[in-house]
């Protein structure tokens, strides 16, 4: 009997679940929030997925460290990464990438330091998730990389209109929700009667999140050569498409709990759109640069909790 060969290295590593959580909390405090609610192995896959995501994010940013020419290499670099996974292959790119950092943050420096950790942690998981992973990941990779194209000599990007806002948002956010939606039902049959809904909601939830973070942004984006927000559009409008795409994240949410989804899949999902509807209020009433404080984020991470633990819908944002 002729037995297929996975075509993949098979690393040969001690427990990461410690290092991969290190980098989750150097590199976003709400991830390294929410993540953890995930059972396994979701947790692992997202983790590892979220990571994967932060350093196509890393190059994509580096507007003040890198030209336009080498942002666009390193993303197709890293693309063809995915496609060819290796731990050996994954050294050579860092070396080179590290030679000239793209970034001064210790985080992201260390994530990419750790970049052949990660890819071995990656060639660890299922083929499905794997494969879902890798096709998000160089999706987003390649449309990071069409707005990159974009940028002018300065590396400045000015998205021009409404739609263009909302393709960047997909380019880097719902393609996120697209993958997540995917991991989330591996092996979850009581998911799949919900898994169209879930469909037509992904990229509403991660565009959602995303117009939040670059509203709250929009201020420190602009000394950096991001302008996210289309001049001749009112923020007004901005702030009513991110209302209206955090209704549709609080129906994907509810769905999962009301299909029976695991409590750690629901509770990973409600967090961060209870977070961003306090801090979209917050920013809207003070101006860029306001955050919740920590004590409301305790607040209303106990409030989603306990609201699981009763049964009662776990978020109370549709129709505010």
């Amino acid at each position: 009997m002729n037995v297929e060969k996975t075509p993949i290295e098979q690393p040969v590593t001690s427990d990461d679940a410690e290092l991969l959580h290190d980098l989750l909390e150097k590199t976003s405090r709400t991830f390294a929030l929410s993540i953890p609610e995930l059972p396994e192995p979701t947790l692992r896959e997202v983790t590892i997925a979220y990571l994967l995501f932060r350093i196509a994010d890393t190059f994509e940013d580096a507007t003040v460290l890198w030209s336009k020419p080498k942002r666009l290499e390193v993303l197709g670099e890293f693309a063809d990464l995915l496609r060819e996974p290796s731990v050996e292959r994954a050294r050579e790119r860092v070396a080179a990438w590290l030679a000239d950092p793209p970034v001064d943050h210790d985080g992201y420096l260390e994530l990419l330091e750790k970049t052949p950790d990660v890819v071995a942690a990656f060639l660890s998981l299922s083929p499905p998730a794997r494969e879902a992973i890798s096709r998000h990941t160089i999706r987003t990779s390649e449309l990071m990389a069409s707005f990159v194209e974009h940028t002018d000599e300065r590396g400045v990007l000015q998205l021009e209109g409404l739609p263009r806002l909302r393709d960047y948002c997909y380019a880097v956010a719902g393609i996120v929700g697209e993958m997540l939606t995917e991991l989330f039902v591996l092996g979850r049959d009581n998911l799949e009667p919900v898994l169209d809904y879930l469909r037509e909601r992904a990229a509403l939830f991660g565009e959602g999140l995303q117009l939040v973070n670059i509203l709250k942004d929009s201020a420190t984006d602009a000394t950096e050569g991001r302008h996210y927000l289309p001049s001749g559009v009112d923020r007004t409008e901005v702030f009513a498409l991110a209302r209206r795409d955090l209704e549709a994240a609080a129906e994907y949410c509810l769905a999962i709990q009301q299909a029976g989804g695991p409590n750690g899949i629901v509770a990973f999902t409600a967090l961060p759109v209870e977070l961003a509807w306090a801090t979209l209020d917050r920013v809207e009433r003070k101006g860029p640069g306001s955050k919740i404080s920590r004590a409301e984020v305790f607040f209303l991470h106990r409030r989603m909790h306990k609201a699981i633990a009763s049964g009662r819908p776990v978020l109370q944002s549709v129709g505010r």
